[in-house]
């Protein structure tokens, strides 16, 4: 496992925590990255992923709500839901290749969903991917 990958890793973990405890403290959060990354590189890494999905959680949701025919977000998983929505966050706010976003998420999927989890987070992933390339190839004839 990469660096980044375990910085995703512990990520996913503070989301999945979040889901069930939105009220943890910053404190408590900071101390988990450190005690699980002890590199402050990898914890900025980590904590910019959280923040960032948590911040930008309503549209990520819409996207994720459109791609994801015939599933409801409540209805889904939690792993596979904070899967979807830490990958969605980087598919649409960071400069990531997408190709490596969808493979990481995967591998999370993976290690901590269902047998299914794989699958269904890879076909979510490459609709919501589909839908931000034509968004940006329109965004870019535009201009």
């Amino acid at each position: 496992m990469t660096r980044r990958s375990r910085a995703r890793e512990v990520a996913l973990q503070l989301l999945f925590q979040f889901d069930y405890n939105p009220g943890v403290p910053r404190a408590i959060i900071e101390q988990f990255s450190h005690e699980r990354l002890a590199d402050a590189a990898l914890e900025r890494f980590c904590l910019n992923l959280f923040d960032g999905t948590v911040a930008q959680g309503e549209p990520i949701d819409q996207q994720l709500a459109r791609a994801a025919v015939n599933w409801r977000l409540e209805r889904m998983a939690l792993v596979d839901r904070n899967v979807l929505r830490l990958a969605a966050f980087e598919l649409l706010f960071t400069e990531q290749p997408a190709s490596a976003v969808i493979n990481e998420a995967i591998e999370l999927a993976r290690r901590y969903g269902s047998k299914n989890s794989p699958g269904f987070v890879n076909g979510v992933l490459d609709e919501v991917r589909k839908r931000v390339e034509a968004e940006r190839e329109a965004a870019s004839q535009i201009s």
